[in-house]
């Protein structure tokens, strides 16, 4: 090839990066974009309704402007909180043996059966709560809310551990077998602990979504007007507060309802940062 010729693929090459780097940067605007107006609309219709009143008192009858939505709060939080203690040991569980014992017909059945129920609207998963625990107890419970956020909580969890102990170097399991750990040993002690850092994210995720989940509760934890933490009685969450408020007639509720939502994101955000700066100091203080 002459000079010119080298010198012309080298200007296509040029232009040809500069066009992908563009492309690029303009995907990832595109990517970014929607979280920053939510956030954006959010804090805007969000900040002028919050105040003290909202976060300590119970909710007024309707009509009557004020009140709070303390129950709310404290509904989400336990139920979410039962959620998370019932799904994640099973979820991690099921992770763990998809990606080390699972390279068989059994892990493939199991890996076939959790991305379908992965795939499962919420409203059918409150529907089957509803039918197998509410129906039988006559009533509404928290229970059966957590139970339904814990069964969409499981597959997402799932599918995320086995894919970030599969990213864990096979040296490092060969290292722990040659010092004559048993595979258990090495799977709890070696293989976890790396992947810990991924498997926390994909909790977060989890715990993002099933947090603002209205669908599944509406069948199952119903909702209340007052502060209740007795987990066999009905109970009041931030998702159905925010439904009942945002299709309801009063303005004060559709500011609310706004507020309710700002409140969400930043208990995530604040779980988020709390959990990973956790994590991020073990994975530090062991290497």
């Amino acid at each position: 090839m002459t000079t010119a010729g080298l010198v012309a693929l080298h200007r296509r090459r040029r232009l040809t990066d500069r066009v992908m780097t563009v492309v690029m940067v303009i995907a990832a605007v595109a990517a970014v974009t929607p979280l920053v107006l939510i956030m954006f609309h959010v804090l805007t219709h969000g900040m002028g309704a919050l105040s003290l009143s909202l976060l300590t008192e119970d909710p007024n009858p309707p009509g009557r402007p004020g009140g709070g939505v303390r129950n709310a709060i404290a509904g989400s939080m336990l139920m979410v909180g039962m959620a998370m203690a019932i799904g994640t040991p099973i979820a991690i569980g099921c992770g763990i043996f998809l990606s080390e014992f699972g390279q068989n017909r059994a892990g493939m059945v199991l890996r076939f059966l959790v991305d379908v129920l992965a795939g499962l609207p919420s409203i059918t998963i409150g529907l089957f709560i509803y039918s197998l625990v509410v129906l039988p107890n006559k009533r509404f419970t928290a229970i059966a809310g957590a139970l339904a956020l814990a069964v969409i909580l499981i597959p997402v969890v799932a599918r995320i551990t086995e894919e970030m102990l599969l990213l864990v170097p096979r040296s490092l399991r060969e290292a722990a077998f040659a010092l004559g750990a048993p595979r258990w040993r090495t799977v709890l002690t070696v293989v976890v602990p790396t992947a810990l850092p991924g498997i926390v994210t994909g909790l977060m995720l989890a715990l993002s979504r099933i947090a603002g989940e209205a669908a599944p509760l509406l069948f199952t934890s119903l909702g209340n007007q007052f502060f209740s933490t007795d987990p066999l009685q009905a109970i009041d969450s931030l998702p159905t507060r925010i439904y009942t408020y945002a299709s309801g007639p009063f303005d004060y509720w559709h500011e609310q309802a706004w507020a309710m939502s700002l409140l969400l994101v930043v208990f995530i955000l604040m779980v988020s940062v709390i959990v990973r700066a956790l994590v991020g100091t073990k994975v530090t203080v062991r290497q």
